[in-house]
């Protein structure tokens, strides 16, 4: 008896049905936007059509010769004050990282004291030395230190107290076999500061150097009570003549505003420099 085979029809399963995916709705995020934009938009249409805040004036003094003048104070003063802060501030971190315990403690001591001392303390303190020491190696302090001088001295032995720390911080971030690979090769201290360390270091020094130069050239305001005519001084004497005192205020504010604006552009090239050949690079 023969066994006849027969074939079995074979049925394709049945398609699955597709799944559509369907994006999260966030109706309270974009409520909160919307919400935001509108109280936005209000605040910019009061501001502009407020006729206290006098924009015409605003216009009429913005590139004024005296507001100029002081905001080009503002910037030198920013950038000595930047430049000398730096280089004072790295030889404290240098001495606090010595094996010598007497350099670690005179920085940690400097660190500690200009820290913990208001800059317009400061300030007042260097503009008033002349009371503790009339004269100095035979030269009258008051005809030693002027205005501008004892805002250099006060604003760059506060700024170093920063940077110390700053650049402290960027050293001990290098890899330490870095520094022993250094030493392998017979490189002296101040070469593998100068060529190894600090390079490396500049990835973690260069952001918050880029606040701290912000930081100052606002900071640098605080000098008008001494009389030195930075911006804000100078916008200070327009309006104790005119009375104007909300648009000439606004004349100062822009000028920050402009300058940090570009100052934060230039730290963001800098930063992407330092940090090219890591994941941060962008």
């Amino acid at each position: 008896m023969s066994a006849i085979l027969t074939e079995t029809p074979v049925t394709a399963p049945p398609d699955e049905p597709v799944l559509r995916i369907v994006p999260a709705r966030r109706t309270g995020q974009w409520t909160a936007a919307a919400a935001v934009l509108v109280l936005v938009a209000l605040g910019l249409f009061s501001v502009a059509t407020n006729r206290a805040f006098q924009w015409d004036v605003v216009g009429a003094y913005f590139t004024s010769t005296s507001v100029l003048r002081g905001l080009g104070l503002t910037l030198w003063l920013t950038a000595l004050v930047m430049l000398l802060g730096f280089a004072l501030g790295t030889l404290l971190a240098v001495m606090r990282l010595s094996a010598n315990p007497v350099l670690r403690a005179v920085s940690w001591g400097y660190v500690w004291f200009f820290r913990s001392t208001p800059i317009l303390v400061q300030l007042l303190f260097w503009f008033n030395i002349g009371m503790l020491y009339p004269t100095i190696l035979g030269i009258h302090t008051v005809n030693l230190l002027g205005p501008v001088s004892v805002a250099v001295i006060g604003l760059t032995l506060h700024e170093a107290a920063y940077a110390a720390e700053v650049v402290r911080g960027g050293i001990l971030s290098v890899d330490r076999g870095e520094i022993e690979a250094a030493q392998s090769l017979g490189l002296g201290r101040g070469r593998r500061l100068v060529r190894i360390v600090l390079p490396q270091a500049m990835r973690s020094i260069v952001p918050p150097a880029g606040n701290m130069l912000i930081g100052t050239l606002k900071g640098t305001s605080i000098v008008s009570v001494i009389a030195v005519q930075d911006l804000l001084y100078s916008v200070q004497l327009v309006y104790h003549a005119t009375y104007q005192v909300v648009p000439l205020l606004l004349v100062a504010t822009l000028w920050y505003v402009l300058v940090t604006s570009v100052l934060s552009v230039g730290q963001h090239y800098v930063e992407r420099y330092y940090a090219r050949g890591t994941a941060g690079a962008r």
